[in-house]
């Protein structure tokens, strides 16, 4: 463990950061351990997995901003400019998942929030992958009509 957080530290720079890159290493190897192939070394399995962690989460926050800023330019450049519309979308988006159906409010928690891959969800859910992404992909549709101004009774 003490390597694991000095690795951590090297690559986030932030104490509590690399705090939750450890927890989330221990977690996934925890997840993975059958992997783990007897006779390797375990430290280096750990920091593999620690730096695939870390890295992901990069890139996780790099498509964050990129989408956090064109939201931002396409609210800035609309004739009213007004960027608190789309901060009042963005905060209301637990009000917005309750507006949805369960079964598709559970779809795109499982494959958007919790980043499970399509074929984890519908073993989740035990539907079939088709399914699973034609919920996340109704739920995405009826997302974007609700923040489009429609009303639920409009939606279908």
């Amino acid at each position: 463990m003490p390597d694991l957080r000095g690795f951590a530290r090297f690559l986030t720079r932030d104490t509590a950061a690399a705090d939750d890159l450890v927890q989330d290493t221990v977690v996934r190897a925890l997840a993975a351990q059958e992997q783990f192939q007897p006779g390797t070394s375990l430290k280096a399995w750990l920091f593999t997995i620690q730096r695939n962690a870390f890295y992901e989460q990069q890139r996780r926050r790099v498509k964050e901003r990129t989408i956090l800023a064109g939201m931002e330019t396409e609210s800035i450049s609309s004739p009213t400019g007004d960027i608190r519309g789309v901060q009042d979308q963005m905060l209301d988006l637990p009000g917005l998942l309750w507006q949805l159906p369960d079964i598709l409010r559970e779809a795109l928690i499982l494959v958007g929030a919790q980043e499970l891959s399509y074929e984890e969800a519908a073993r989740v859910c035990d539907v079939a992958v088709g399914t699973m992404k034609a919920r996340v992909s109704r739920a995405r549709e009826r997302l974007s009509q609700l923040t489009n101004g429609l009303s639920t009774s409009e939606v279908t």
